[in-house]
């Protein structure tokens, strides 16, 4: 049962709020082991006071309806059958601050994983990802490492193979080193490529396992392949999933686009940030201006907050942000 707010006014202007949590369970859900929740929610409104008592939380201070709005959201969330902790009462912070209703963020699930498990946005710019995907042709998700880019597109393909919107799902990248000379590697084609997809590869593990993916790689419904043997091809009824993008060039990016055939979806994920061309020209860095205006195609930029790996990962990316700024 969702809460129950009264806001009320005080001699000094400031907005006093109340709200009622019925259920016991979720309130102690809500305030978190020890109160961790409630000090993180305290840390993100320094100016607002907040109350416990018992069922009963009263919020007074300039941010007041912001806060209970706040704990109407989490109360939401909690209700959906999810868990709160420390990053995700920050994360709902922000998007509060933004005038957005993060139980419609986290609700939404992609796919169901090969555990059972939801996979769901952990952001309100994961979420733009995850529709824009859904809702367009062509979708570019750019932004810095951990922001859930390639994760998110292989759960997209993995849903529209499940609803039989596609037949085959297609991952491809550029075999580009990262600043290391790998030299030869022996073995087939496979063998060659697998050391650049294995994120990928990873992420179809968590959606469909281990066997399931090797079952649907030698059916031919997974193709991996490098981007230089997409040349040639029409890629009818296909979720077509190019990864790494920032290090094809120009040339290399039209002629993936060029080869989405009927019925098919494409996405394109990379960070301008590490660019491993020794050209230096990126397919991705221009392609923004080349398509704007182009219909069904979408392009969504991730940034420091989208990051869902640990929180040094984020610190790291903001420190290097600030370096090039």
């Amino acid at each position: 049962m969702a809460p129950r707010m009264s806001p009320e006014s005080t001699p000094d202007s400031d907005t006093v709020a109340t709200t009622f949590i019925p259920n016991t369970h979720v309130m102690g859900a809500l305030l978190g082991p020890r109160d961790a929740n409630l000090r993180a929610i305290e840390k993100a409104f320094p100016s607002s006071r907040i109350q416990v008592q018992g069922n009963r939380i009263s919020v007074s201070g300039p941010n007041a309806a912001a806060v209970l709005r706040l704990f109407d959201e989490l109360v939401l969330v909690l209700e959906s059958g999810q868990t709160l902790d420390v990053t995700k009462i920050e994360r709902t912070v922000d998007m509060v601050g933004a005038d957005l209703k993060p139980s419609e963020v986290f609700r939404h699930e992609v796919v169901r994983g090969n555990t059972g498990k939801s996979i769901r946005p952990s952001t309100a710019g994961q979420k733009r990802y995850a529709d824009a995907i859904e809702s367009s042709v062509i979708t570019f998700g750019i932004g810095p490492a951990g922001t859930g880019k390639s994760y998110l597109a292989v759960a997209a393909a993995v849903q529209a193979l499940h609803r039989r919107q596609v037949q085959r799902i297609i991952l491809t990248r550029p075999a580009v080193e990262a600043g290391e000379h790998l030299g030869f590697l022996p073995g087939d084609l496979m063998a060659k490529v697998d050391p650049y997809l294995r994120p990928l590869y990873d992420a179809l593990y968590d959606m469909v396992g281990a066997e399931g993916t090797q079952r649907l790689m030698e059916k031919g419904t997974i193709e991996v392949a490098p981007l230089a043997f997409m040349r040639g091809r029409t890629l009818n009824d296909a979720f077509i999933i190019l990864d790494e993008a920032q290090n094809t060039t120009p040339e290399q990016m039209k002629m993936l686009l060029t080869r989405i055939g009927f019925n098919s979806k494409c996405v394109v994920t990379g960070d301008v940030t590490q660019i491993d061309l020794q050209t230096g020209r990126s397919g991705l860095a221009g392609v923004e201006k080349i398509l704007d205006g182009v219909e069904g195609v979408s392009f969504v930029h991730l940034g420091n907050r989208d990051v869902v790996r640990a929180k040094i990962v984020a610190d790291v990316v903001a420190a290097y942000d600030r370096d090039s700024a």
